[in-house]
């Protein structure tokens, strides 16, 4: 018989959101797409990654089962429906069923209070849940706006972000400021109550949030899985570990 593994030792699950493509390119049928190294640093970190189908009506199943939510980014928006938005910028192009899984499963995660984290797109639509809004396209509201999304690889920082004394962020990566990569042209706008924004770049774009209501409840805006710096290894790291502690 084999001993049981002791609870500290297990790796925690940690459910991915997967992108989302209609046919073309990699198959002529509708696709489910991740970047391997969002699934590499949990693994690194000692997670166990899961990809997550959209599936809104799975969206507690699958909660049931994570102890940790990546929420990813990719190329399309939150629909400005949902943060009480009267107009669309003409820029805007959003994947309804993946939103409304990734909605599902976050508000559930954070009800059962269990580590969520988004990145990039995801801290957007995480913002919008916690009861902020977007700006649907900086370089119409931001002046002499940062290059956001940036034209060197994401490999390299398209610039840096002063993180805010006192945050969750700045406990986790232990500076005051951070080299990111920058691949957006939304961004988080106004805050409600519960959001302490924990980041900002210095055109005065909101680079990261969280929520100090949840256990961890941690959104940046830049793609710490690329490893550009210390602190984004720190990022995944927290993330992972705090996963690790649910009961």
């Amino acid at each position: 018989m084999r001993p049981r593994v002791q609870e500290s030792m297990k790796k925690p699950i940690i459910g991915i959101t997967l992108d989302s493509e209609e046919p073309g390119g990699y198959s002529n049928m509708p696709w489910y797409a991740l970047r391997q190294n969002y699934a590499d640093v949990i693994t690194a970190a000692g997670g166990l990654p899961v990809p997550l189908p959209h599936e809104p009506d799975l969206a507690a199943d699958y909660a049931d089962k994570l102890d940790g939510l990546l929420v990813t980014g990719g190329a399309f928006d939150v629909d400005p429906a949902m943060f009480g938005a009267a107009d669309r910028h003409d820029t805007v192009v959003t994947k309804d069923r993946r939103t409304a899984f990734e909605r599902a499963v976050t508000e559930i995660m954070l009800k059962e209070d269990k580590p969520v984290l988004g990145i990039c797109g995801g801290q957007q639509l995480l913002h919008v849940i916690l009861g902020g809004t977007l700006i649907q396209h900086i370089p119409d509201e931001v002046e002499n706006c940062l290059a956001h999304e940036q034209p060197n690889p994401r490999t390299e920082a398209g610039h840096d972000v002063d993180v805010v004394a006192g945050t969750l962020l700045e406990q986790i990566v232990g500076t005051d400021r951070l080299p990111v990569n920058s691949a957006h042209h939304q961004a988080a706008k106004d805050c409600s109550d519960n959001i302490t924004v924990n980041a900002w770049a210095s055109d005065g774009v909101i680079e990261g949030i969280e929520d100090a209501r949840y256990r961890f409840c941690l959104g940046v805006q830049w793609h710490p899985e690329y490893l550009i710096s210390e602190g984004d290894r720190k990022i995944i790291d927290a993330f992972v570990e705090e996963a690790r502690q649910n009961p």
